[in-house]
């Protein structure tokens, strides 16, 4: 194995260009059989959830058995233990906690002449979490999906999650949606998961939103059944950014590259440094952290393609380049991190200081961990309460209100050319001069 398993390049370096813009083999393939797995689903109901369940994933499940009984949920929680539970039990409080900052209340507030102007927030019904499975197990995705679901005041949250070919869901991610507050667990996966909470079946009621990442039929189901239904975001492979001066520790640095290149072959991992020497120690700790590691192949495969060691010209470039990138996980190991946040346009989530790993905010700390990816962090935000609630506009005007600004309703509605909206308040307004002179009389 070669001791360079990450690059060092300049700044300009054609290389940036691949790791910034990532696209899947055959996509245009797989959104073809994606279309055609949905249309199955919707067609065939739960018969076909369960062909294409025991196609992709090899589970032989009946309509009958997609539906997690309460007494698997009782297993499971005799199977976990006890530092498991504690575990996961801190991580609830912590995101429960940080999401309930950021509940939105309704308001009203009084005008002249009576006018009455708000905004009424409400959860909405009934939402569907995907949440990934199979082999792996990801009970941190069941709490950053269904606490802010549950904090927004969501009634109904229905889980999908894909089986291990034995038709059963591993127990931590069980005990996870019961301790959220899960309502229903559903053992399906892939873009028929989407396609049932979307267009609803016998056995899974139709959801009004879709959230959590998946695998790129997940991804193209999603964005194929929007305005059907609403969804989070289009979530790609995962990706770090680690903006390192001079003070940075390599094996930190190094450490936090792994940890995002261990995801995927496709996740993008990339260290700016205005530091030569940083650079060649940090390329030097991977090569001998790697070698340690369990899933060490996914890893090399992740930092041959997407993976980068960049020297700036300072750290003003690195801020340009990484704003560029708009990465979903920016982590700033430099001095005084706080002091350079106002440079910070893009990014989903930003970790501050050497001892702020990017693994913390995937299980602890309780920002979401739901970010966005692919550069979207230029107009996308974490998944939070605001992604569980709808706004409706609230509006009340008196006669003397709406006789006060008819006038220039009426001219706003005629230069667009419809008289039925300026006849609207036009009737309004007579009725209102009628009424003042009968009573001047």
């Amino acid at each position: 194995m070669r001791h360079e398993i990450i690059k060092i390049v300049k700044a300009g370096d054609s290389l940036l260009d691949k790791i910034f813009i990532r696209k899947t083999d055959n996509q245009e393939k797989i959104a073809v059989r994606v279309a055609g797995i949905i249309a199955s689903v919707q067609a065939g109901g739960d018969e076909a959830v369960c062909e294409f369940n025991a196609e992709f994933g090899g589970s032989k499940l009946a309509s009958g058995e997609l539906k997690v009984a309460n007494d698997e949920v009782e297993a499971a929680y005799r199977s976990v233990g006890d530092s498991f539970l504690e575990a996961l039990r801190l991580a609830l409080h912590n995101i429960t906690a940080y999401h309930k900052r950021q509940l939105q209340q309704s308001w009203f507030e009084t005008g002249g002449k009576g006018i009455v102007l708000g905004q009424m927030v409400r959860p909405l019904r009934r939402v569907g979490i995907y949440v990934p499975g199979g082999k792996a197990s990801y009970p941190s995705s069941v709490l950053m999906n269904a606490v802010p679901a549950r904090v927004a005041g969501v009634q109904e949250i229905a889980m999908v999650t894909p089986p291990a070919g034995d038709g059963k869901i591993d127990p931590h991610t069980l005990v996870a949606a019961a301790e959220a507050g899960v309502s229903e667990i559903y053992k399906i996966g892939g873009a028929q998961a989407i396609a049932a909470l979307a267009y609803g079946t016998a056995v899974v009621p139709k959801v009004d939103k879709i959230t959590g990442p998946g695998n790129i039929y997940v991804t193209l189901a999603k964005q194929q059944v929007y305005g059907q239904v609403d969804i989070d975001m289009l979530a790609g492979p995962s990706e770090v950014l680690v903006i390192a001066d001079d003070t940075a520790t390599p094996s930190f640095v190094a450490a936090d590259l792994l940890s995002q290149a261990e995801h995927d072959e496709m996740a993008s991992v990339v260290l700016l440094t205005p530091c030569g020497e940083l650079a060649l120690k940090v390329q030097a700790e991977v090569f001998r952290q790697a070698s340690l590691l369990s899933r060490r192949e996914i890893i090399e495969k992740s930092l041959e393609n997407y993976g980068a060691i960049v020297v700036t010209e300072n750290l003003e470039q690195a801020f340009d380049l990484a704003n560029h990138f708009a990465p979903e996980h920016l982590e700033l190991m430099i001095t005084e991190p706080f002091n350079w946040l106002n440079r910070v346009e893009n990014a989903g989530a930003v970790f501050l200081g050497r001892y702020t790993p990017e693994p913390v905010g995937d299980y602890v700390a309780g920002p979401n961990h739901v970010l966005p990816t692919g550069g979207t962090a230029r107009f996308y935000s974490a998944l939070g309460v605001d992604a569980f609630i709808k706004k409706t506009s609230l509006l009340s005007y008196t006669p003397a209100a709406l006789n006060e600004a008819g006038g220039a309703i009426v001219k706003l509605a005629e230069v667009e050319g419809l008289s039925a909206h300026a006849n609207a308040v036009r009737v309004r307004m007579l009725e209102h001069e009628a009424i003042k002179e009968d009573e001047g009389c």
